[in-house]
Protein backbone atom coordinates (compact mmCIF):
# COMPACT_ATOMS: atom_id res chain seq x y z
CA UNK A 1 0.00 0.00 0.00
CA UNK A 2 0.87 3.44 -0.09
CA UNK A 3 -0.17 6.21 2.12
CA UNK A 4 -2.09 8.21 0.24
CA UNK A 5 -5.35 7.52 -2.44
CA UNK A 6 -7.89 9.44 -3.73
CA UNK A 7 -10.40 7.48 -3.04
CA UNK A 8 -10.32 5.12 -0.08
CA UNK A 9 -13.02 1.97 0.30
CA UNK A 10 -13.62 0.14 3.64
CA UNK A 11 -14.79 -2.82 3.57
CA UNK A 12 -14.70 -5.66 0.42
CA UNK A 13 -17.88 -6.35 0.52
CA UNK A 14 -20.89 -6.43 -2.20
CA UNK A 15 -20.54 -2.88 -1.54
CA UNK A 16 -17.36 -2.13 -1.86
CA UNK A 17 -16.47 -4.98 -4.59
CA UNK A 18 -18.94 -2.82 -7.09
CA UNK A 19 -17.06 0.57 -5.83
CA UNK A 20 -13.73 -0.53 -6.48
CA UNK A 21 -14.22 -1.59 -10.03
CA UNK A 22 -16.14 1.50 -11.13
CA UNK A 23 -13.92 3.83 -9.54
CA UNK A 24 -10.94 2.26 -10.79
CA UNK A 25 -12.65 2.69 -14.53
CA UNK A 26 -11.33 5.82 -14.61
CA UNK A 27 -7.04 5.79 -14.96
CA UNK A 28 -7.05 9.41 -13.00
CA UNK A 29 -8.38 7.94 -10.10
CA UNK A 30 -6.28 6.12 -7.61
CA UNK A 31 -8.29 3.50 -5.64
CA UNK A 32 -7.78 1.70 -2.10
CA UNK A 33 -10.04 -1.45 -1.77
CA UNK A 34 -9.31 -2.21 2.37
CA UNK A 35 -10.99 -5.63 3.60
CA UNK A 36 -10.73 -6.76 6.86
CA UNK A 37 -11.01 -10.63 6.26
CA UNK A 38 -9.00 -12.66 3.65
CA UNK A 39 -9.51 -13.85 0.02
CA UNK A 40 -12.20 -16.09 -1.20
CA UNK A 41 -10.09 -18.26 -2.25
CA UNK A 42 -11.49 -21.37 -0.40
CA UNK A 43 -13.69 -23.96 -2.97
CA UNK A 44 -16.28 -23.61 -0.99
CA UNK A 45 -16.35 -19.96 -1.91
CA UNK A 46 -17.32 -20.96 -5.64
CA UNK A 47 -19.36 -23.92 -5.28
CA UNK A 48 -23.24 -22.97 -4.71
CA UNK A 49 -23.78 -25.41 -1.75
CA UNK A 50 -20.77 -24.05 -0.09
CA UNK A 51 -23.54 -21.23 1.64
CA UNK A 52 -24.20 -25.21 3.96
CA UNK A 53 -20.67 -24.39 5.58
CA UNK A 54 -21.12 -20.43 5.60
CA UNK A 55 -23.42 -19.77 8.47
CA UNK A 56 -21.30 -22.12 10.32
CA UNK A 57 -18.60 -19.65 10.79
CA UNK A 58 -16.57 -20.30 7.38
CA UNK A 59 -15.92 -16.45 6.36
CA UNK A 60 -17.44 -14.21 9.11
CA UNK A 61 -16.78 -12.61 12.27
CA UNK A 62 -18.47 -14.60 14.55
CA UNK A 63 -21.09 -12.24 15.86
CA UNK A 64 -24.56 -13.08 17.80
CA UNK A 65 -27.46 -10.98 19.07
CA UNK A 66 -28.11 -9.39 22.51
CA UNK A 67 -31.03 -11.07 24.40
CA UNK A 68 -34.45 -10.47 22.59
CA UNK A 69 -35.96 -9.16 24.98
CA UNK A 70 -39.72 -9.57 23.51
CA UNK A 71 -38.66 -13.13 22.73
CA UNK A 72 -37.87 -14.13 25.91
CA UNK A 73 -34.13 -13.25 26.10
CA UNK A 74 -33.54 -15.21 22.82
CA UNK A 75 -29.56 -14.42 21.33
CA UNK A 76 -29.53 -15.42 17.37
CA UNK A 77 -26.30 -16.18 15.82
CA UNK A 78 -25.74 -12.88 13.51
CA UNK A 79 -23.52 -14.50 10.65
CA UNK A 80 -21.79 -11.08 8.69
CA UNK A 81 -19.07 -11.73 6.24
CA UNK A 82 -15.41 -11.24 7.12
CA UNK A 83 -14.29 -12.12 3.47
CA UNK A 84 -13.74 -10.28 -0.07
CA UNK A 85 -17.66 -10.37 -1.49
CA UNK A 86 -19.14 -10.17 1.22
CA UNK A 87 -22.34 -11.10 1.72
CA UNK A 88 -22.09 -11.75 -1.63
CA UNK A 89 -19.31 -14.74 -1.09
CA UNK A 90 -20.99 -16.77 1.82
CA UNK A 91 -24.98 -16.31 0.71
CA UNK A 92 -27.44 -18.51 -0.54
CA UNK A 93 -27.30 -16.40 -4.34
CA UNK A 94 -30.79 -15.68 -3.87
CA UNK A 95 -31.16 -13.12 -6.92
CA UNK A 96 -34.30 -10.70 -5.45
CA UNK A 97 -34.54 -7.04 -5.42
CA UNK A 98 -37.77 -6.34 -3.44
CA UNK A 99 -40.69 -4.47 -4.80
CA UNK A 100 -41.24 -2.02 -6.93
CA UNK A 101 -43.23 0.00 -4.21
CA UNK A 102 -40.03 -0.38 -1.62
CA UNK A 103 -38.26 2.03 -4.01
CA UNK A 104 -41.51 4.37 -4.28
CA UNK A 105 -41.59 4.55 -1.03
CA UNK A 106 -38.21 5.55 -0.24
CA UNK A 107 -38.66 8.49 -2.41
CA UNK A 108 -42.08 9.55 -0.56
CA UNK A 109 -39.66 9.58 1.95
CA UNK A 110 -37.56 12.43 0.51
CA UNK A 111 -34.59 9.95 -0.82
CA UNK A 112 -34.86 11.84 -4.41
CA UNK A 113 -33.63 9.72 -7.11
CA UNK A 114 -33.98 6.64 -5.31
CA UNK A 115 -37.51 5.50 -7.05
CA UNK A 116 -37.96 2.40 -8.57
CA UNK A 117 -38.05 4.30 -12.15
CA UNK A 118 -34.85 5.32 -11.14
CA UNK A 119 -33.06 2.43 -9.34
CA UNK A 120 -34.23 0.03 -12.05
CA UNK A 121 -31.24 0.85 -14.56
CA UNK A 122 -28.84 0.34 -11.76
CA UNK A 123 -30.40 -3.07 -11.75
CA UNK A 124 -30.24 -3.93 -15.11
CA UNK A 125 -26.64 -2.55 -15.77
CA UNK A 126 -25.06 -4.91 -13.56
CA UNK A 127 -26.90 -8.04 -14.98
CA UNK A 128 -25.66 -10.72 -16.86
CA UNK A 129 -29.06 -12.86 -17.11
CA UNK A 130 -29.43 -16.26 -18.25
CA UNK A 131 -33.19 -16.25 -18.86
CA UNK A 132 -34.68 -12.95 -19.14
CA UNK A 133 -33.66 -9.77 -21.58
CA UNK A 134 -36.19 -7.19 -21.52
CA UNK A 135 -37.46 -3.87 -19.75
CA UNK A 136 -36.64 -5.60 -16.38
CA UNK A 137 -33.33 -7.15 -17.16
CA UNK A 138 -30.08 -6.67 -18.39
CA UNK A 139 -27.54 -8.90 -20.32
CA UNK A 140 -23.83 -8.27 -20.87
CA UNK A 141 -23.37 -6.88 -16.98
CA UNK A 142 -20.49 -8.18 -14.92
CA UNK A 143 -23.32 -9.93 -12.44
CA UNK A 144 -23.93 -13.59 -13.68
CA UNK A 145 -27.82 -14.56 -12.67
CA UNK A 146 -29.01 -17.27 -13.65
CA UNK A 147 -31.99 -19.73 -13.04
CA UNK A 148 -31.20 -22.97 -10.56
CA UNK A 149 -28.55 -25.67 -11.91
CA UNK A 150 -30.05 -28.84 -9.82
CA UNK A 151 -33.65 -28.39 -8.93
CA UNK A 152 -35.15 -31.37 -7.86
CA UNK A 153 -38.61 -32.98 -8.41
CA UNK A 154 -39.71 -31.73 -4.82
CA UNK A 155 -39.33 -28.05 -6.09
CA UNK A 156 -41.99 -28.70 -8.69
CA UNK A 157 -44.56 -30.52 -5.71
CA UNK A 158 -44.15 -27.22 -3.72
CA UNK A 159 -45.33 -25.01 -6.59
CA UNK A 160 -48.80 -27.59 -6.93
CA UNK A 161 -49.05 -27.65 -3.35
CA UNK A 162 -48.80 -23.57 -3.29
CA UNK A 163 -51.01 -22.97 -6.21
CA UNK A 164 -53.74 -25.80 -4.10
CA UNK A 165 -54.25 -22.97 -1.86
CA UNK A 166 -54.04 -20.42 -4.55
CA UNK A 167 -50.66 -19.02 -4.76
CA UNK A 168 -49.80 -18.80 -8.44
CA UNK A 169 -46.48 -19.93 -10.28
CA UNK A 170 -44.57 -16.66 -11.50
CA UNK A 171 -41.60 -17.80 -13.79
CA UNK A 172 -40.08 -13.88 -12.60
CA UNK A 173 -40.41 -12.87 -9.22
CA UNK A 174 -38.00 -9.55 -10.08
CA UNK A 175 -40.47 -8.72 -13.14
CA UNK A 176 -43.42 -7.33 -13.33
CA UNK A 177 -45.20 -8.66 -10.42
CA UNK A 178 -43.46 -10.13 -7.19
CA UNK A 179 -46.01 -11.99 -6.44
CA UNK A 180 -46.42 -16.02 -6.76
CA UNK A 181 -44.16 -19.08 -5.90
CA UNK A 182 -41.22 -20.24 -8.22
CA UNK A 183 -37.48 -20.91 -8.82
CA UNK A 184 -35.66 -18.26 -7.58
CA UNK A 185 -32.84 -16.54 -10.15
CA UNK A 186 -29.15 -16.98 -8.61
CA UNK A 187 -26.22 -15.08 -8.86
CA UNK A 188 -24.55 -17.59 -10.55
CA UNK A 189 -22.54 -18.24 -14.02
CA UNK A 190 -21.92 -21.84 -14.92
CA UNK A 191 -23.18 -23.18 -12.06
CA UNK A 192 -20.35 -21.49 -9.85
CA UNK A 193 -20.89 -18.48 -7.44
CA UNK A 194 -21.03 -14.71 -9.39
CA UNK A 195 -19.89 -12.95 -6.14
CA UNK A 196 -19.33 -9.20 -6.18
CA UNK A 197 -15.41 -10.36 -5.72
CA UNK A 198 -15.50 -12.56 -8.86
CA UNK A 199 -18.08 -10.39 -10.85
CA UNK A 200 -16.57 -7.18 -10.18
CA UNK A 201 -13.47 -7.12 -8.69
CA UNK A 202 -11.43 -9.90 -10.36
CA UNK A 203 -11.64 -8.46 -13.56
CA UNK A 204 -10.34 -4.62 -12.37
CA UNK A 205 -7.70 -6.16 -10.15
CA UNK A 206 -4.85 -5.82 -13.34
CA UNK A 207 -5.62 -2.06 -12.99
CA UNK A 208 -2.45 -0.22 -11.58
CA UNK A 209 -4.83 2.40 -10.11
CA UNK A 210 -6.51 -0.26 -8.11
CA UNK A 211 -5.13 -1.64 -4.68
CA UNK A 212 -6.96 -4.33 -2.96
CA UNK A 213 -5.76 -5.10 0.62
CA UNK A 214 -6.98 -7.77 2.13
CA UNK A 215 -6.65 -8.92 6.02
CA UNK A 216 -6.34 -5.32 6.78
CA UNK A 217 -8.99 -3.91 9.53
CA UNK A 218 -9.91 -0.23 9.77
CA UNK A 219 -9.48 0.89 13.14
CA UNK A 220 -10.84 4.33 12.79
CA UNK A 221 -11.47 7.01 10.11
CA UNK A 222 -9.37 10.02 10.74
CA UNK A 223 -11.28 13.72 10.50
CA UNK A 224 -9.32 16.88 10.55
CA UNK A 225 -11.49 20.69 10.76
CA UNK A 226 -14.61 18.63 9.82
CA UNK A 227 -13.32 16.54 6.63
CA UNK A 228 -12.78 12.39 6.45
CA UNK A 229 -8.50 12.58 5.19
CA UNK A 230 -7.88 8.87 5.75
CA UNK A 231 -7.71 6.19 7.84
CA UNK A 232 -5.80 4.31 10.75
CA UNK A 233 -5.31 0.46 9.47
CA UNK A 234 -3.88 -2.52 10.98
CA UNK A 235 -2.46 -5.09 8.80
CA UNK A 236 0.52 -7.91 9.21
CA UNK A 237 2.57 -5.12 8.71
CA UNK A 238 1.99 -2.90 12.12
CA UNK A 239 -0.66 0.19 11.81
CA UNK A 240 -0.73 2.91 9.28
CA UNK A 241 -2.46 6.13 8.58
CA UNK A 242 -3.46 5.88 5.32
CA UNK A 243 -4.53 9.25 3.36
CA UNK A 244 -7.28 9.63 1.36
CA UNK A 245 -7.47 12.92 -1.08
CA UNK A 246 -10.85 12.99 -2.34
CA UNK A 247 -13.20 10.87 -0.40
CA UNK A 248 -13.47 7.78 2.29
CA UNK A 249 -16.24 5.54 1.20
CA UNK A 250 -17.25 3.39 4.02
CA UNK A 251 -18.60 -0.14 3.27
CA UNK A 252 -18.98 -2.15 5.83
CA UNK A 253 -22.24 -3.40 5.93
CA UNK A 254 -25.31 -2.53 8.32
CA UNK A 255 -23.61 -3.50 11.22
CA UNK A 256 -19.89 -2.52 10.14
CA UNK A 257 -20.50 0.60 9.36
CA UNK A 258 -21.94 1.90 12.26
CA UNK A 259 -19.52 0.21 14.04
CA UNK A 260 -16.70 1.96 12.65
CA UNK A 261 -18.19 5.10 12.55
CA UNK A 262 -18.13 5.37 16.30
CA UNK A 263 -15.01 3.71 16.84
CA UNK A 264 -13.97 6.57 15.48
CA UNK A 265 -15.77 9.13 17.24
CA UNK A 266 -18.95 9.57 15.05
CA UNK A 267 -22.04 8.71 16.42
CA UNK A 268 -24.46 9.12 19.72
CA UNK A 269 -22.30 11.89 21.88
CA UNK A 270 -23.45 10.09 25.19
CA UNK A 271 -22.65 6.90 24.00
CA UNK A 272 -19.49 7.75 23.10
CA UNK A 273 -18.56 9.33 26.26
CA UNK A 274 -20.04 6.62 28.38
CA UNK A 275 -17.16 4.31 26.67
CA UNK A 276 -14.03 6.77 26.80
CA UNK A 277 -14.49 7.88 22.87
CA UNK A 278 -13.64 11.42 22.02
CA UNK A 279 -17.13 12.73 20.31
CA UNK A 280 -15.90 14.25 16.90
CA UNK A 281 -19.24 14.35 15.65
CA UNK A 282 -22.26 13.89 17.23
CA UNK A 283 -24.80 12.03 15.48
CA UNK A 284 -27.46 10.38 17.24
CA UNK A 285 -28.93 8.35 14.54
CA UNK A 286 -25.66 6.00 13.60
CA UNK A 287 -26.43 2.50 14.65
CA UNK A 288 -30.36 3.47 15.42
CA UNK A 289 -32.90 2.20 12.33
CA UNK A 290 -31.69 -1.16 12.75
CA UNK A 291 -34.04 -4.08 10.43
CA UNK A 292 -34.22 -7.28 9.76
CA UNK A 293 -36.09 -10.37 8.82
CA UNK A 294 -36.95 -12.88 11.31
CA UNK A 295 -37.21 -16.11 10.36
CA UNK A 296 -39.33 -18.83 11.25
CA UNK A 297 -39.48 -22.34 9.49
CA UNK A 298 -41.47 -25.68 9.21
CA UNK A 299 -39.67 -28.94 8.79
CA UNK A 300 -40.76 -32.02 7.95
CA UNK A 301 -39.45 -35.50 7.50
CA UNK A 302 -39.14 -36.66 3.96
CA UNK A 303 -40.42 -40.08 2.41
CA UNK A 304 -37.32 -41.07 0.69
CA UNK A 305 -34.06 -39.41 -0.76
CA UNK A 306 -35.97 -36.04 -2.22
CA UNK A 307 -33.87 -34.00 -0.95
CA UNK A 308 -29.71 -33.41 -0.81
CA UNK A 309 -29.89 -34.70 2.60
CA UNK A 310 -28.05 -37.87 2.56
CA UNK A 311 -25.02 -35.84 0.99
CA UNK A 312 -24.22 -34.19 4.43
CA UNK A 313 -22.78 -37.64 4.58
CA UNK A 314 -18.77 -37.92 4.23
CA UNK A 315 -19.17 -40.01 1.41
CA UNK A 316 -22.23 -38.82 -0.22
CA UNK A 317 -20.41 -35.53 0.29
CA UNK A 318 -17.27 -37.10 -1.58
CA UNK A 319 -19.54 -37.78 -4.46
CA UNK A 320 -21.29 -34.83 -4.83
CA UNK A 321 -17.86 -32.87 -4.94
CA UNK A 322 -16.72 -35.19 -7.45
CA UNK A 323 -19.57 -34.74 -9.94
CA UNK A 324 -19.43 -31.55 -9.65
CA UNK A 325 -15.85 -30.91 -10.72
CA UNK A 326 -16.44 -33.21 -13.47
CA UNK A 327 -19.76 -31.81 -14.90
CA UNK A 328 -21.06 -28.52 -12.82
CA UNK A 329 -24.17 -30.39 -12.22
CA UNK A 330 -25.38 -32.54 -9.00
CA UNK A 331 -25.80 -31.32 -5.41
CA UNK A 332 -22.81 -29.14 -5.26
CA UNK A 333 -24.48 -27.16 -7.89
CA UNK A 334 -27.30 -26.33 -5.85
CA UNK A 335 -27.81 -23.28 -3.37
CA UNK A 336 -30.08 -25.53 -1.31
CA UNK A 337 -32.81 -22.46 -0.91
CA UNK A 338 -33.11 -22.09 -5.06
CA UNK A 339 -37.04 -22.31 -4.69
CA UNK A 340 -39.40 -20.07 -3.14
CA UNK A 341 -42.18 -17.36 -3.42
CA UNK A 342 -43.79 -13.78 -2.13
CA UNK A 343 -47.05 -14.05 -0.34
CA UNK A 344 -49.34 -12.43 2.02
CA UNK A 345 -49.97 -12.51 5.56
CA UNK A 346 -52.15 -8.97 6.32
CA UNK A 347 -55.34 -8.69 4.60
CA UNK A 348 -54.97 -5.56 2.02
CA UNK A 349 -51.57 -5.50 2.65
CA UNK A 350 -49.83 -3.24 -0.40
CA UNK A 351 -47.39 -5.79 -2.05
CA UNK A 352 -46.81 -9.22 -0.32
CA UNK A 353 -45.46 -9.18 2.75
CA UNK A 354 -44.23 -12.45 3.76
CA UNK A 355 -41.40 -14.48 1.42
CA UNK A 356 -40.74 -18.46 1.31
CA UNK A 357 -37.19 -20.35 0.82
CA UNK A 358 -37.66 -23.69 0.57
CA UNK A 359 -34.39 -25.61 1.55
CA UNK A 360 -33.34 -28.55 -0.32
CA UNK A 361 -32.80 -30.25 2.84
CA UNK A 362 -33.03 -29.91 7.09
CA UNK A 363 -30.05 -28.62 9.45
CA UNK A 364 -28.73 -26.63 6.19
CA UNK A 365 -28.01 -23.49 8.70
CA UNK A 366 -26.30 -23.27 12.22
CA UNK A 367 -28.83 -24.25 14.77
CA UNK A 368 -31.30 -25.62 12.62
CA UNK A 369 -32.65 -29.54 13.23
CA UNK A 370 -31.04 -32.00 10.82
CA UNK A 371 -33.56 -35.11 10.09
CA UNK A 372 -31.79 -38.53 10.39
CA UNK A 373 -33.52 -40.17 7.81
CA UNK A 374 -33.78 -36.61 5.36
CA UNK A 375 -36.16 -33.33 5.33
CA UNK A 376 -37.32 -30.46 3.80
CA UNK A 377 -37.65 -27.00 5.17
CA UNK A 378 -39.31 -24.24 4.64
CA UNK A 379 -39.08 -20.60 5.73
CA UNK A 380 -40.98 -17.94 6.03
CA UNK A 381 -40.14 -14.21 7.48
CA UNK A 382 -42.34 -11.47 7.83
CA UNK A 383 -41.38 -8.74 5.09
CA UNK A 384 -41.59 -5.06 6.58
CA UNK A 385 -41.37 -5.19 10.14
CA UNK A 386 -41.86 -2.11 11.87
CA UNK A 387 -39.48 -3.09 14.69
CA UNK A 388 -36.58 -1.08 15.30
CA UNK A 389 -33.48 -2.21 16.62
CA UNK A 390 -30.17 -0.86 17.10
CA UNK A 391 -25.79 -1.12 17.01
CA UNK A 392 -24.19 -0.09 19.73
CA UNK A 393 -20.22 -0.46 20.68
CA UNK A 394 -19.28 -2.95 23.94
CA UNK A 395 -16.24 -1.25 24.83
CA UNK A 396 -13.55 1.39 22.67
CA UNK A 397 -11.59 -1.96 21.83
CA UNK A 398 -11.50 -2.22 18.46
CA UNK A 399 -11.30 -5.92 17.97
CA UNK A 400 -14.39 -6.09 20.57
CA UNK A 401 -17.66 -7.69 19.11
CA UNK A 402 -20.59 -4.93 18.57
CA UNK A 403 -23.81 -5.48 20.76
CA UNK A 404 -26.28 -6.18 17.80
CA UNK A 405 -30.15 -5.67 19.01
CA UNK A 406 -32.52 -6.06 16.30
CA UNK A 407 -35.02 -5.74 18.97
CA UNK A 408 -37.27 -8.59 16.90
CA UNK A 409 -41.14 -8.20 18.08
CA UNK A 410 -40.55 -4.83 19.47
CA UNK A 411 -44.44 -4.00 17.81
CA UNK A 412 -46.77 -6.69 18.41
CA UNK A 413 -48.14 -6.45 14.72
CA UNK A 414 -44.80 -8.05 13.53
CA UNK A 415 -44.81 -11.06 15.84
CA UNK A 416 -48.65 -11.80 14.37
CA UNK A 417 -47.70 -11.32 11.37
CA UNK A 418 -44.44 -13.67 11.35
CA UNK A 419 -47.05 -16.24 13.37
CA UNK A 420 -49.51 -16.08 10.16
CA UNK A 421 -46.46 -16.50 7.63
CA UNK A 422 -45.18 -19.69 9.36
CA UNK A 423 -48.66 -21.45 9.54
CA UNK A 424 -49.08 -20.16 5.79
CA UNK A 425 -45.72 -22.29 5.29
CA UNK A 426 -47.21 -25.19 7.41
CA UNK A 427 -50.82 -25.14 4.83
CA UNK A 428 -48.56 -25.71 2.22
CA UNK A 429 -46.54 -28.25 3.16
CA UNK A 430 -49.77 -30.27 4.31
CA UNK A 431 -51.22 -30.09 0.62
CA UNK A 432 -51.77 -33.69 -1.19
CA UNK A 433 -49.09 -32.13 -3.80
CA UNK A 434 -46.80 -33.26 -1.35
CA UNK A 435 -48.01 -35.96 0.26
CA UNK A 436 -45.81 -38.82 -1.94
CA UNK A 437 -42.69 -37.17 -0.65
CA UNK A 438 -43.29 -35.57 2.88
CA UNK A 439 -43.93 -38.00 6.00
CA UNK A 440 -44.66 -35.95 8.81
CA UNK A 441 -44.37 -32.64 10.19
CA UNK A 442 -41.90 -32.54 12.44
CA UNK A 443 -41.27 -28.70 13.54
CA UNK A 444 -42.97 -27.09 14.99
CA UNK A 445 -45.06 -30.46 15.05
CA UNK A 446 -48.67 -31.08 16.01
CA UNK A 447 -48.64 -30.24 19.26
CA UNK A 448 -48.10 -26.53 18.48
CA UNK A 449 -51.61 -25.00 18.42
CA UNK A 450 -52.26 -21.69 20.04
CA UNK A 451 -50.60 -18.31 19.82
CA UNK A 452 -48.56 -19.23 22.99
CA UNK A 453 -47.23 -22.36 21.66
CA UNK A 454 -46.38 -20.15 18.59
CA UNK A 455 -44.61 -18.05 20.24
CA UNK A 456 -42.80 -20.48 22.56
CA UNK A 457 -41.87 -22.52 19.27
CA UNK A 458 -40.57 -18.82 17.85
CA UNK A 459 -38.15 -18.23 20.82
CA UNK A 460 -36.52 -21.63 20.63
CA UNK A 461 -35.97 -22.34 16.56
CA UNK A 462 -35.97 -18.17 15.12
CA UNK A 463 -33.00 -17.00 13.12
CA UNK A 464 -31.98 -14.11 11.16
CA UNK A 465 -32.71 -13.99 7.36
CA UNK A 466 -29.70 -12.34 7.44
CA UNK A 467 -30.87 -9.08 5.93
CA UNK A 468 -30.05 -6.17 8.33
CA UNK A 469 -30.00 -2.62 7.29
CA UNK A 470 -30.87 1.11 7.63
CA UNK A 471 -28.52 2.02 10.30
CA UNK A 472 -26.69 4.77 8.79
CA UNK A 473 -30.25 5.84 6.96
CA UNK A 474 -30.14 8.42 4.42
CA UNK A 475 -32.94 11.12 3.94
CA UNK A 476 -34.40 14.67 3.60
CA UNK A 477 -34.37 15.35 6.97
CA UNK A 478 -31.45 16.41 9.16
CA UNK A 479 -31.75 13.87 11.39
CA UNK A 480 -30.87 11.49 8.90
CA UNK A 481 -27.19 10.34 8.96
CA UNK A 482 -26.64 10.51 5.23
CA UNK A 483 -28.00 12.88 2.40
CA UNK A 484 -29.91 11.33 -0.25
CA UNK A 485 -25.99 11.30 -2.70
CA UNK A 486 -25.06 9.11 0.79
CA UNK A 487 -22.70 12.02 1.92
CA UNK A 488 -22.12 12.02 5.96
CA UNK A 489 -24.27 14.92 7.01
CA UNK A 490 -21.97 16.95 9.37
CA UNK A 491 -18.23 15.47 7.98
CA UNK A 492 -17.17 16.31 4.68
CA UNK A 493 -15.40 14.04 2.36
CA UNK A 494 -17.59 10.93 3.98
CA UNK A 495 -19.55 8.76 2.34
CA UNK A 496 -21.28 5.37 3.46
CA UNK A 497 -22.67 3.29 0.73
CA UNK A 498 -24.09 -0.36 1.68
CA UNK A 499 -27.55 -1.57 3.20
CA UNK A 500 -27.04 0.32 5.83
CA UNK A 501 -28.48 3.34 4.07
CA UNK A 502 -31.49 1.89 3.44
CA UNK A 503 -34.46 4.37 5.18
CA UNK A 504 -36.48 0.96 4.84
CA UNK A 505 -35.90 -2.11 4.64
CA UNK A 506 -36.52 -3.90 1.20
CA UNK A 507 -39.23 -6.27 0.92
CA UNK A 508 -36.82 -9.40 -0.27
CA UNK A 509 -33.00 -10.65 0.25
CA UNK A 510 -30.63 -7.51 0.28
CA UNK A 511 -27.85 -8.60 -1.71
CA UNK A 512 -29.37 -7.35 -5.06
CA UNK A 513 -30.53 -4.00 -3.30
CA UNK A 514 -26.81 -3.55 -2.17
CA UNK A 515 -24.94 -4.10 -5.72
CA UNK A 516 -27.42 -1.71 -7.25
CA UNK A 517 -26.98 0.85 -4.01
CA UNK A 518 -23.34 0.76 -5.20
CA UNK A 519 -23.74 1.03 -8.61
CA UNK A 520 -25.80 4.05 -8.58
CA UNK A 521 -23.47 5.27 -5.68
CA UNK A 522 -20.56 5.30 -8.42
CA UNK A 523 -22.01 7.60 -10.53
CA UNK A 524 -22.95 10.34 -7.42
CA UNK A 525 -19.45 10.30 -6.36
CA UNK A 526 -17.88 10.43 -10.03
CA UNK A 527 -20.95 13.44 -10.91
CA UNK A 528 -19.76 15.28 -7.43
CA UNK A 529 -16.40 14.99 -7.69
CA UNK A 530 -16.38 16.64 -11.69
CA UNK A 531 -16.00 13.43 -13.70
Amino acid sequence: MADDYDFIIIGGGSAGCVLAARLSEQPENRVLLLEAGGRDRHPFYKMPAGFAKMTKGIGSWGWQTVPQRHMKDMVIRFTQARVLGGGSSINAQIYTRGNALDYDEWRQMGCEGWSNDDVLPYFRRSEDNDSFADQYHGQGGPLGVSRPAAPLPICEAYFRAAAQLGIPFNADMTGASQDGVGHYQLTQRNARRSSASVAFLDPARGRPNLTVQSGAQVLRIIVQDGRATGVEVTTRGGTHIIHASTEVILSSGAIGSPRLLMLSGIGPADHLRDLGLPVVCDQPEVGSNLQDHLDLFVIAECSGPHTYDRYAKPLWSAVAGLQYLLTRKGPAASSLFETGGFWYAEEGARSPDIQFHLGLGSGIEAGVAAMPDGGVTLNSAYLRPRSRGTVRLASADPLAAPLIDPNYWADPHDREMSIRGLKLAQQIMRQDALADMVRQEVLPGPDIQTDQDYFDYACRNAKTDHHPAGTCRMGADDASVLDPRLRFRGIEGLRVVDASVMPRLVSSNTNAPTIMIAEKAADMIRADNGA
